[in-house]
């Protein structure tokens, strides 16, 4: 057996189901072994950065591993970014780098480059096989440390003799450790920070339990939503969470705000801030003037769970602790109505709020365009929200293609700013072939409007000639017809009710389809 096939066969026995790939020469034997394993479906990616941002989107949804195959130090550099969004998601995602033949590397071929240096800048467990032999062992160890809690990049090295060598082994799956349980002791500090006798009798007033990563699904929101209940307590989202379930029958909880100003007056005050899945806030950069984190003078801030804990749990238990008898406080169904009139961003939202269907998955890229999105869909059916954690734009469309492909039997909604769709917009190409589920929604307002507000933020003087590196015009982009031309149906809105029935005709028909919403006044 050849040393790729050992590889591709562990790797189903171990669970993977889905490659998402982008394969070149060295990568070929790999490619050629998924005919005889077809547990393991191949999906083809245009660019390096949908392949790792669709590993992503599949992690995120089922909490398990998807492979991205790579070629060589070039490709893994060209997926680098949303394997930094799958970093800062902690999501399971296992990168697969095919290399030169170990014998190749010392005449420094053209493609030669340190693979190991690179992804070790994305990846918690990098191991280069060094034999045949080893590389069925090697594929069920990188499987078990992509899902080492709360999940991780994990990056196997495959030169490629390695991978046509005929001493190949396959191995059985490594069993990877589960979440921690948290000590009774960190429980009864937490419990003690908003349960303690303060001014008022007790201190939930003066407390905010900030909710990351496990955290903010249903049993842990449910958890969260009985203690704030029970002692006044404020729930508080981080800023750009992974996964977050919400919707009608899911406690409801606010997001911490972008802008670190904006982010410090709602902490302002807060003199516990407890921790359960989520790292001690920070502001996305440095302003002129501008505190670097948003966490008051004063404030104690205790862990109770840490991403890799068992964060529900912990939770459960501080509500056990502090709210027997309390039960937690869904969101209640509402919708907007459906708009009509000026198309916005802020009718766009509605009209989405109006829309949602149950179940939905809406992987949110819409950047500045989706201030709205939060008011309006607090209300709408249960659903998933994915959004860009680790601010490498470029993520949205990607992540959808995986999160579709992870549950197909949920609409997929993309939510998308025009300059985040150029990155990576050959996704369209994926969802055209795989016949995904996937609305898409691009906000057109023919800029960086994100650069624009923060030129403003960092204080530098700006002329014409900085100003037009943020306009996306001259020419104006035409996203039909990008999806015409790679097989996703399309259509242009230039008023609310425009979106609306067309919103409603896409998401009523199986398959992709694109809006792209002319924002702005423009034709």
């Amino acid at each position: 057996m050849k040393g790729a096939e050992a590889v591709v066969r562990t790797l189903a026995d171990c669970g993977v189901t889905t490659c998402f790939a982008n394969p070149g020469t060295s990568e070929m034997h790999f490619v050629a072994a998924l005919d005889t394993v077809p547990e393991l479906h191949g999906v083809l990616c245009l660019f390096e950065g949908v392949a790792t941002g669709a590993a992503d989107g599949y992690g995120r949804m089922t909490g398990r591993p998807a492979a991205a195959l790579l070629h060589l130090g070039p490709g893994l550099g060209n997926g680098l970014a949303n394997l930094h969004n799958a970093r800062r998601a902690r999501t399971p995602v296992l990168a697969i780098v095919g290399d030169h033949a170990t014998y190749h590397s010392r005449y420094d071929a053209p493609l030669e480059s340190d693979i190991d240096a690179l992804a070790r800048s994305v990846s918690g467990w990098v191991r280069r096989s060094a034999r045949s032999a080893d590389a069925g062992a090697d594929a069920a160890a990188a499987v078990a440390a992509a899902l080492t809690p709360p999940g991780q990049v994990a990056t196997l090295i495959l030169p490629a003799d390695v991978t046509w060598t005929d001493d190949g082994v396959t191995a059985a799956p490594v069993t990877a450790r589960p979440a921690a349980p948290v000590p009774a002791i960190v429980v009864e500090e937490a419990y003690g920070a908003v349960c303690g006798a303060g001014s008022t009798g007790r201190s939930g007033e003066t407390a905010v339990i900030l909710l990351g990563g496990a955290g903010l699904t249903r049993p842990a929101l449910e958890a969260a939503s009985r203690i704030a209940s029970a002692t006044g307590a404020r729930m508080m989202a981080e800023t750009f969470p992974a996964r977050m379930e919400r919707g009608a029958g899911v406690p409801s909880v606010p997001r911490l705000a972008y802008l670190v100003e904006q982010a410090a007056a709602q902490l302002a005050g807060t003199l516990h801030l407890i921790l359960a899945g989520a790292r001690a806030p920070v502001s996305f950069f440095a302003y002129p003037g501008k505190p670097s984190t948003p966490v008051p003078d004063g404030c104690q801030v205790h862990v109770l769970a840490e991403p890799g804990d068992d964060v529900p749990g912990a939770l459960t238990a501080l509500a056990d602790l502090a709210a027997p008898a309390t039960a937690p406080v869904p969101q209640q169904a509402a919708r907007p109505e459906i708009p009509d009139g000026e198309l916005t961003a802020e009718s766009a939202a509605a009209a989405i709020g109006a829309l949602l269907p149950e179940g939905a998955i809406v992987c949110d890229e819409a950047n500045t365009s989706g201030l709205w999105l939060p008011g309006a869909t607090a209300g709408a059916p249960s659903h998933d929200w994915l959004s860009l954690t680790g601010g490498a734009i470029g993520q949205g469309l990607p992540v959808a293609a995986g999160a579709a492909i992870a549950c197909p039997g949920r609409p997929v909604l993309a939510l998308e700013a025009d300059g985040s769709a150029m990155y990576t917009v050959s996704a369209l190409w994926t969802y055209a072939r795989e016949e995904l589920d996937v609305t898409t929604v691009i906000f057109s307002n023919r800029s960086y409007a994100v650069l624009s507000m923060e030129l403003e933020r960092t204080g530098a003087a700006a002329g014409p000639t900085a100003r037009s590196l943020l306009d996306l015009s001259r020419p104006d982009i035409d996203f039909t017809a990008f999806a015409t031309g790679m097989g996703v149906p399309a259509s242009r809105a230039l008023t609310a009710g425009e979106f609306a029935g067309q919103l409603q005709r896409a998401l009523a028909e199986p398959g992709p389809h694109l809006i792209e919403l002319a924002l702005g006044g423009r034709r």
